[in-house]
């Protein structure tokens, strides 16, 4: 396991994907880095790409405010994607590609060591917690895995496009504060 100068020096001059050759910026991750609460999004957008931080765009300002509703900010969680660079037209990352990033994930995750995941949409939920993972389904469900409890909701750039999915979402949020308040996790 690498530490975080030595991990982030490696993610940002990667080029195991062809993700490399079309970024502004790796989009490491944000937050602090002892955070009991870890997000877990799929991949940067154009606004992270520019910018260099996650979320970060209307999708961003919205996960900020849903942050909010439970006590939650970029303060006292970390925030992070499953590929570090922006996929093409902002398209689903790859399988080659999440092959490629997972390894940084995993070693974020590591040194870390969140009492909570919460993934930020399908792809997420589908590396994180389970490969068959239905979002529709099994958002807001709670599964414990080697002592980490981690739940997956919609993405907010979802949540911008079918605002349908709000209650649900909401719903989702207090189901994530009742964790905290149950683990016991720092915010």
């Amino acid at each position: 396991m690498l530490d975080w100068t030595q991990l982030e020096a490696l993610c940002r001059s990667c080029n195991r994907c062809g993700l490399c050759q079309t970024r502004h910026n790796v989009v490491f991750g944000v937050g602090p880095r002892d955070a009991d609460i870890m997000l877990v999004g799929e991949g940067p957008g154009q606004q992270e790409d520019l910018q260099g931080e996650p979320f970060v765009g209307p999708a961003g300002r919205l996960l900020d405010d849903m942050l909010s509703i439970i006590d939650l900010s970029r303060e006292n969680c970390y925030i992070a994607n499953v590929v570090k660079c922006r996929p093409p037209q902002n398209r689903d990352p790859l399988e080659i590609e999440q092959e490629a990033c997972i390894g940084y994930l995993r070693n974020q995750y590591a040194l870390i060591r969140p009492k909570i995941v919460v993934c930020l949409g399908r792809i997420a939920a589908t590396r994180l917690i389970r490969s068959d993972y239905r979002i529709t389904r099994e958002h807001g469900q709670w599964v414990e895995k080697r002592g980490v409890w981690m739940t997956a909701i919609y993405h907010p750039s979802a949540l911008l496009r079918d605002l349908s999915k709000r209650p649900e979402t909401f719903r989702d949020l207090l189901s994530i504060r009742q964790k905290i308040q149950e683990t016991g996790a720092r915010f």
